[in-house]
């Protein structure tokens, strides 16, 4: 059985999770070398715990990766048996080369960039010595896994161009897990309209966007917000929150046992994101708009975004124009007073393929596969490998 050494920034974090089942679905062997935000993690997988992180503290996270190297390179036996090192973000990608080195292990690497942090993106030096380090890191891997087109037209093949081989793995859920069968196109009760905020709650903007609907509309609407606040983002969120009837935080939540809890009560999720404006919250596709759509709730949306595209080519959810303060209470207060749309792209999502929002059986199996197969970083194209044009996989 192929075996995969994961390296991940976060053993608690949902999405890792997500992935660490499609793996495992597909019936590859997983061990995880992962950091952790918070103590009480008990992974339930095979696991090689790298020490204790902290969101926003970067002096920290540098120091971690060479710490949470050396504590992987003393698991050199179990580290060996992986035939594909898969790393997470930039620190776990550094993290992982520093351990090959100290193992002396020749073991393929792909790198999964599921954002591009903003350090990245900054026009100072700073910026730029992060990008050097990322190119250099890029063109020693066999493959560069993005979660949308977005990245790969707006920075990867701007900045690091000729030294990768690409492949689009989007953030649907994970295949092999049991998400429940696709509700009935009959809208929930609409009354409350209840709109939701799942995930990672990490925008100061949302939040308040969100805040000021539940303030002007009253009982006639709710929002429902479920997640894990970063408190490094929006530090003041309880009490942002507090003494607003209508708006609701749920705490953490587990996926996929939750999500038809969650979504089975929703008549709309927003979907925007502000914290890198015009950046990475422009080009990616969040977790939720593959939730959503399984269970037929659509999303709304910044127009402008990857996000934005996404729905209307698939008309099955609301794009928002600036200004949002505006436009968004009026996109409510028309769908307070006629549902018919909510209805209609309801309608639209649970009439598409279940796989638009689950993945493929054998589709990380087969990327494994591909990456095993290729000897010759940026050479060919493979099943994974997709159009920077159009965006869609090479292999349909």
């Amino acid at each position: 059985m192929t075996r995969i050494a994961f390296f991940a920034h976060d053993a608690a974090d949902a999405a890792v999770r997500r992935r660490i089942l499609g793996f495992t679905g597909d019936g590859l062997d997983v061990v995880g070398f992962t950091m952790r935000r918070r103590d009480d993690v008990s992974p339930a997988w095979e696991n090689v715990d790298l020490g204790r992180t902290f969101d926003g503290a970067y002096v920290q996270r540098i120091k971690s990766i060479f710490r949470g190297a050396k504590l992987a390179a003393a698991q050199r036996e179990n580290l060996a048996r992986a035939d594909v090192i898969y790393a997470r973000n930039l620190d776990m990608l550094a993290t992982a080369f520093l351990a090959k080195r100290y193992t002396k292990l020749k073991t393929p690497v792909i790198y999964e960039a599921l954002d591009v942090h903003r350090l990245l993106t900054r026009k100072d030096p700073v910026g730029f010595v992060f990008r050097r380090i990322e190119g250099a890191l890029i063109k020693r891997t066999k493959r560069l896994v993005v979660s949308s087109p977005g990245f790969l037209e707006n920075y990867f093949e701007k900045r690091h161009r000729g030294r990768f081989t690409p492949s689009l793995i989007e953030n649907r859920l994970a295949a092999g897990a049991d998400y429940g069968s696709r509700p009935e196109p009959d809208l929930p009760r609409l009354s409350p309209l209840r709109i939701g905020w799942i995930g990672v709650l990490r925008c100061k903007r949302s939040l308040g966007l969100l805040a000021a609907l539940a303030r002007e509309f009253g009982p006639a609407i709710q929002v429902e917000l479920h997640g894990a606040p970063a408190l490094t983002e929006i530090p003041d969120f309880h009490e942002q929150i507090q003494g607003i009837a209508n708006l609701t935080y749920h705490g953490r939540y587990r996926s996929p046992e939750d999500l038809g809890r969650i979504y089975g009560n929703l008549h709309a999720v927003w979907a925007g994101d502000f914290m890198e404006a015009g950046f990475n919250s422009s080009w990616l596709l969040p977790n939720r708009l593959y939730e959503g759509g399984y269970f037929g709730v659509p999303a709304i949306a910044p127009s402008g975004t990857q996000t934005a595209k996404w729905i209307t080519e698939r008309s099955a959810g609301f794009t928002v124009d600036e200004d949002l303060a505006r436009t968004l209470p009026d996109l409510v207060r028309a769908l307070i007073a006629d549902p018919g749309p909510i209805a209609t792209r309801r309608q639209r999502l649970l009439a598409l393929p279940s796989d638009i929002f689950i993945a493929r059986r054998g589709e990380l199996a087969g990327l494994i596969r591909d990456t095993l197969r290729d000897d010759s970083p940026g050479g060919g194209i493979h099943l994974h490998q997709f159009n920077t044009r159009t965006g869609r996989n090479a292999a349909g």
